[in-house]
């Protein structure tokens, strides 16, 4: 699972440019987007409405968002990491 704080910069981007081109994005296409899980999207839009950067009903940025999802579009992003499951090896006796 991704946190919010890994997440947050993505869709605040994503947000931006689908507002600045003016298109609506719903939770299934911001995920897709961004190719995170839903799940993890939503807790993550959740956290960015809990500080006033989104409008999570919506989902759309406000002012503040806004500044700071088109400073992102700026910049170059990482890929998303996502964690590689692990592997617990057996031992054979």
């Amino acid at each position: 699972m991704m946190t919010p704080e890994e997440i947050a910069p993505y869709i605040l981007r994503a947000l931006a440019e689908a507002q600045k081109e003016g298109r609506v994005m719903d939770l299934e296409t911001l995920s897709l987007s961004i190719q995170v899980r839903r799940a993890d999207v939503r807790k993550t839009v959740s956290a960015l409405h809990e500080q006033g950067l989104v409008d999570a009903l919506r989902l759309r940025l406000s002012l503040a968002g806004f500044a700071m999802g088109t400073a992102f579009l700026k910049q170059e992003l990482p890929p998303i990491r996502r964690q590689k499951p692990q592997v617990h090896k057996v031992r054979a006796a």
